[in-house]
């Protein structure tokens, strides 16, 4: 069952200009026509390039903006449009996840008024009583209860990370959105707040719609994958396909990249593309990779690819691509930008 549902959706910030009129002379298209399904317990993982929209696509997932186009659906209801009113009894179901643990909690208030917040603001009475509740809390993601009356800056960058984790669950969330939650994070660290993670999810069968551009962590984490680049979503399928066997040439860019230990005599494809990505203001006509992509025809400039599942991908594995590759990878290194090689 979906629980969450995100139909052509789409979202254009205004680009202003003047000196003394001010007056919009372009849009930027952070987020262009996507289509995404997260079902209920389950974890999607969203990887691309920085500047690809992945957080503003999770922000209006979680309403924190107004889609320009297209429909959020949770459980079967639209709610792209709803007054704060209409959102309220639903705000507390679908909660997020910060990137940035330090600028994500107030410096002023207390772990425990930072974790009880949200249930004062939805009228929550827990039983037993709020601080009973948030010392549960933290005890659940590895904090000690008597942190209670502690402030933010007497934590470590994973340990206030842990504090937003346990802010999110405060209102016992049917769907959590973490935007980048270990990139601000030591390797380290960023191990045991996923991990922590997991067990939430297995222990209280919490869905996630888990934002990152860390493959590997993504990979760890995720149980299908969807890759995002220049506001499009350009591949999607379960863990297995898109690591093992990806289709669209930005995704074997992407995988390419990825540190790994091999033996000496294995050879590993290597693409490196040639310039950077174009700007969202005024994106590429028909396929947005093709400026950057090695098998880009006239058609790529005429024709959006559909996102499809083709000939060889498993069920559920779809592909935005005129031309797509081989679903195995090749052994030589390709090289694409001419000064690398």
């Amino acid at each position: 069952m979906s629980l969450l549902e995100l139909d052509g959706l789409t979202k254009y910030f205004p680009v202003m200009g003047g000196f003394v009129w001010k007056k919009q002379i372009g849009n930027v298209h952070a987020v262009d026509g996507v289509d995404l399904v997260v079902g209920s317990g389950e974890t999607l993982g969203l990887v691309g390039e920085s500047g690809c929209g992945k957080s503003t696509l999770g922000r209006i997932a979680a309403r924190l903006h107004e889609p320009t186009a297209g429909k959020v659906l949770y459980e079967g209801r639209d709610i792209s449009h709803l007054s704060r009113r209409e959102l309220a009894p639903i705000r507390s179901e679908i909660q997020m996840i910060f990137q940035d643990p330090y600028s994500s909690l107030n410096p002023r208030h207390t772990v425990g008024k930072i974790i009880s917040g949200p249930m004062e603001i939805n009228d929550v009475h827990p039983e037993g009583g709020v601080e009973k509740r948030v010392r549960e809390l933290l005890e659940i993601v590895g904090l000690n209860p008597e942190h209670y009356n502690r402030f933010p800056h007497e934590f470590s960058g994973g340990q206030r990370q842990r504090i937003g984790v346990a802010r999110a669950l405060a209102l016992n969330p049917k769907l959590i959105i973490a935007d980048e939650p270990v990139s601000a994070l030591d390797v380290s660290i960023q191990a045991q707040v996923v991990n922590l993670l997991q067990q939430l999810q297995r222990d209280l069968g919490i869905a996630f719609l888990f934002i990152a551009h860390d493959l590997a962590v993504v990979r760890h984490f995720s149980q299908r994958v969807a890759v995002m680049y220049l506001g499009r979503i350009v591949e999607i399928g379960d863990r297995e396909s898109i690591y093992e066997r990806p289709r669209h040439p930005y995704t074997h860019a992407l995988l390419s990249a990825v540190p790994e230990a091999t033996v000496e005599t294995e050879q590993r494809q290597r693409i490196r593309l040639a310039g950077d990505v174009p700007s969202p203001i005024d994106p590429p006509s028909g396929c947005r990779f093709r400026t950057r992509c090695w098998k880009a025809e006239d058609k790529c400039a005429e024709e959006v690819p559909p996102l499809l599942q083709i000939s060889g991908n498993r069920e559920g594995h779809l592909t935005a691509c005129h031309f797509p590759e081989e679903p195995t990878t090749h052994g030589d290194d390709v090289v694409l930008d001419p000064a690398l090689a």
